[in-house]
């Protein structure tokens, strides 16, 4: 099943959705900052064109140049 994330803007806001949820018997979780930072890198990871390859000698080529 699909899941929602929910930012919400204040401390007021964060704790009406987690006490509306809870009343509603909807499991929920809490998330920090870096966790939110690593489900959007996924994402965006997955969205990738894996297709493309790069050679051994264009690798060594970026590597050398720093």
């Amino acid at each position: 099943m699909k899941a929602v994330v929910i930012r919400p803007r204040t401390a007021t806001e964060f704790k009406f959705v987690s006490e509306l949820l809870r009343k509603l018997g909807i499991s929920s979780a809490t998330m920090s900052k870096e966790e939110l930072e690593d489900i959007g890198l996924s994402k965006l990871l997955k969205s990738v064109d894996k297709t493309k390859k790069a050679t051994k000698e264009s690798i060594m080529q970026k590597l050398n140049s720093k």
